[in-house]
């Protein structure tokens, strides 16, 4: 780190300098002599990378035999695998909708209410945590124990089966239940994100706008449906794209809760376990290499979307 400041530095002073004594220097050289430092970075740490994981996926465990394109018809085709991509689909789908949807339900339920900061101080706490973080406090509301005499339950959801006469659950060991109880973690965490964009978009819309859509007798749920929405479209794709972004990332909650075992492993969590628990760089990489594919479509259309936003202002 200490070494990586002090090349950024020295570089940065040999460029001031060389501009500063050359004042005839061309434009090409002045733009190349400030872009460039940043450039070979870029390419060194993402381009190269990208480039060799990408060759790795079409290796074997080693890394040294070609083997054309046999990890990705493993991928596909051996059950474990359909699992884990059956466990990212549901994850993809589920997360982004609910977390979305619960965050404006919330937002316009306590906007301009009398405990409004505190509600969304509430909501929005979650956010300060890590994900690993959270799903240690989320293993404890889970926290199964045996139903027997003298045995008390310390998890928060068992013990109130309990105590309304149920036997309790292992909620993170019995699939494929178990995926569902792990991603309500995701979105008690991104909740608060979308409860807070939401509900500045909602602040945002005229006054004026409101106004007129009351004189002409909205209220309610179809204020909601044909004002408040459509005027905040764009913030809810805003949302829906960011989370989506970050739970295609999911790998401390899987990690956390259950290792991976259960049937509960995701893209990203496989690409860890293939890579550097089982050795298998090959299958590792095309792993990579598939959530690569996966980020990309959503990549372009959170950049296309930003565009459209910039050109409408």
């Amino acid at each position: 780190m200490v070494f990586a400041i002090l090349l950024f530095v020295v570089v940065m002073a040999l460029i001031l300098m060389s501009v500063d004594r050359a004042r005839s220097v061309p434009n090409w050289a002045l733009v190349a002599a400030f872009l460039g430092p940043a450039l070979l970075m870029l390419a060194f740490g993402l381009l190269y990378p990208m480039v060799r994981t990408i060759r790795e996926s079409f290796f074997d465990r080693t890394g040294t035999n070609y083997i054309g394109f046999d990890n990705y018809v493993t991928m596909f085709s051996q059950s474990e695998f359909q699992t884990v991509l059956r466990n990212t689909l549901i994850w993809v789908i589920l997360v982004p909708i609910l977390a979305t949807f619960i965050g404006l339900v919330y937002a316009v339920l306590v906007d301009r209410t009398r405990f409004e900061a505190l509600a969304k101080g509430l909501i929005f706490l979650p956010m300060a945590i890590s994900l690993v973080g959270a799903s240690i406090i989320w293993r404890f509301v889970y926290a199964y124990r045996p139903d027997q005499e003298g045995v008390a339950q310390i998890g928060l959801i068992n013990q109130f089966l309990v105590w309304l006469g149920f036997e309790p659950q292992q909620f993170l060991i019995n699939a494929p239940s178990n995926t569902f109880w792990l991603l309500i973690v995701m979105i008690w965490v991104q909740t608060g994100f979308a409860m807070t964009v939401l509900s500045a978009a909602i602040k945002a819309i005229p006054d004026d706008i409101v106004e007129a859509a009351r004189l002409d007798g909205l209220t309610g749920a179809r204020m909601f449906r044909y004002i408040t929405v459509p005027s905040i479209r764009p913030a809810l794709l805003v949302v829906l794209v960011t989370v989506t972004m970050t739970t295609l990332k999911a790998f401390d909650i899987v990690r956390t809760m259950t290792g991976g075992q259960f049937e509960t492993s995701v893209v990203a969590n496989e690409f860890y376990t293939q890579s550097f628990r089982q050795g298998n760089f090959g299958l590792g990489a095309t792993l990579a290499v598939f959530l690569f594919i996966l980020v990309i479509p959503v990549v372009i259309y959170q950049v296309r979307q930003l565009r459209l936003s910039e050109e409408i202002r």
